[in-house]
């Protein structure tokens, strides 16, 4: 019987210990200012097709001629597929356009919403159901 208590226990701590990423996942509005869109335009210097999220990093030219490394949140890339993206459409060294909202902490970090890409398509590139504006899963 003890045994059996104990395997019951361990299971169920299994249980609960695998639902706690579903939890953890983040949502828009903790982590982007909605008050704060942006449009970025650069070079694609990496890209990074993985879960949950894509991201892509652009380099912007500043009025200054220096240059700042942006870091764009995208959606899973099952997500992307579906809408039309595929990572070859990401090819390093293109110019592209990306459209989004800036962190609340302040980092060169944005939530991307759209991206136009060198051949003129203009994709949307969020998550769903994440409250985002123009999320089209938004409620």
């Amino acid at each position: 019987m003890k045994k059996l208590l104990m395997g019951a226990a361990l299971a169920l701590g299994i249980v609960t210990v695998s639902a706690v990423p579903a939890f953890a996942h983040h949502s828009f509005a903790a982590e982007y200012d909605a008050s704060k869109p942006i449009t970025l335009h650069g070079k694609l210097t990496k890209l990074s097709w993985v879960n949950p999220h894509g991201w892509i990093y652009v380099e912007v030219k500043n009025p200054d001629n220096t240059s700042t490394n942006w870091a764009v949140e995208f959606g899973g890339p099952n997500a992307l597929l579906r809408r039309g993206l595929r990572e070859t459409d990401f090819p390093l060294g293109i110019e592209l356009t990306v459209n989004g909202y800036l962190a609340k902490n302040g980092a060169k970090i944005i939530n991307g919403t759209s991206v136009k890409l060198p051949d003129g398509r203009s994709l949307f590139t969020g998550s769903l159901g994440t409250g985002a504006p123009g999320d089209p899963g938004a409620q």
